[in-house]
């Protein structure tokens, strides 16, 4: 075996364990009369997580049940972030970046594991492996877990949480949450996963924001259409780089400001556009005017960029909607607002 892989370069490790990871639940499943035709690997999303097609290798399932029995107690998720579609989240896992907890809590028969943390200058991201004795609906922990900071709710959370169906009982969960201003440095991290059945799985851990991240102040302030824009700075560090800013508009009506559909188009100087991860916002209503505060995220960058340009614009819905003070949904109508154009601006990394 040692021979066969000194031929390779770099060996296929994520490849691999996921063609293995795969044929081992499909066989399980085959053995116990559940599935005829193979078992693709799929993902569900909520609130502002990506949607990245999933792809995988796939190995033979034709093997005895008791060879397919011992090989399915091997814990072969090995890292919720390395196995990711996310460039982040992988740089992390292989930086070294990542705090492993593996603290596991069975409930009902679903076992939950807190597997891995990162705290970088965007994110808290937090990977979970989930197993269960039965197959779960795919809604079955709904939009993710609660938080606390130092045992306290925080005054506003936004963030986003995905699942990816591993097998009917085998899932794994990347819930981000934005940082925002009322965060420490490091601080003990509460989180509150919840099932459909009002099962809960509790953790605890400390957590503490990685190091060598580049800040680079900007205070870049344009004025357009009633929009006070003002990026304040530019982040960078191996897991990728972020935009922030504060928006202000003189209106009492969140429904009539566009703050919130703030967004930036990055490229490097060569002309390589930045991957856009999005990002939460947050909006406060002080006196007439109408604050919004945001991180956007973009994937990595190399050290030979020595220069980004960024260009702010407005995305701007075409259908959807929000509930009322009543939990009532309204369908909202976006063809009366006025999209506008910001100016590019260049910020050189030092």
């Amino acid at each position: 075996m040692k021979e066969q892989y000194d031929r390779f370069e770099v060996f296929p490790q994520d490849e691999v364990r996921l063609a293995i990871r795969t044929g081992i639940a499909q066989a399980q499943e085959q053995i116990d009369g559940k599935v005829k035709t193979p078992l693709y690997k799929r993902k569900i999303t909520y609130l502002l997580s990506s949607v990245a097609a999933a792809f995988g290798l796939f190995i033979s399932a034709q093997y005895s049940p008791a060879i397919a029995t011992s090989l399915s107690k091997i814990p072969l998720i090995g890292s919720v972030f390395g196995d990711s579609d996310f460039i982040g989240l992988q740089h992390a896992y292989q930086e070294g970046l990542i705090d492993e907890i593996g603290e596991t809590q069975t409930v009902n028969g679903i076992s939950v594991t807190l597997n891995e943390v990162l705290y970088d200058q965007s994110n808290i991201t937090i990977g979970l492996i989930i197993e269960s004795e039965r197959e779960l609906g795919e809604h079955y922990f709904g939009a993710g877990m609660d938080i606390t900071i130092n045992g306290k709710l925080p005054k506003a959370v936004t963030g986003s949480y995905g699942e990816e169906i591993v097998s009917s009982t085998t899932r794994t969960a990347i819930q981000t949450i934005n940082i925002t201003e009322d965060m420490p440095d490091q601080f003990e991290l509460g989180l509150t996963l919840q099932g459909e059945k009002g099962e809960k799985w509790h953790f605890s851990t400390p957590i503490q924001k990685i190091k060598d991240i580049k800040t680079i102040p900007v205070q870049h302030k344009q004025t357009v259409d009633g929009i006070q824009l003002t990026v304040t700075e530019v982040s960078i560090s191996k897991t990728g780089v972020s935009v922030s800013f504060v928006s202000s508009e003189k209106e009492s009506d969140f429904d009539k400001t566009r703050g919130h559909y703030i967004d930036f188009r990055v490229v490097d100087q060569d002309g390589n556009k930045l991957t856009n991860l999005s990002g939460g916002v947050t909006g406060e209503r002080m006196k007439d005017t109408i604050v919004y505060k945001s991180t956007k995220q973009f994937d990595p960058i190399d050290s030979n960029v020595t220069e980004l340009t960024i260009t702010p614009f407005l995305v701007i819905p075409s259908s959807g909607g929000g509930v009322d003070e009543n939990g009532k949904y309204i369908e909202k109508d976006y063809s009366a607002v006025k999209d506008v154009k910001f100016e590019s601006f260049t910020v050189k990394i030092p």
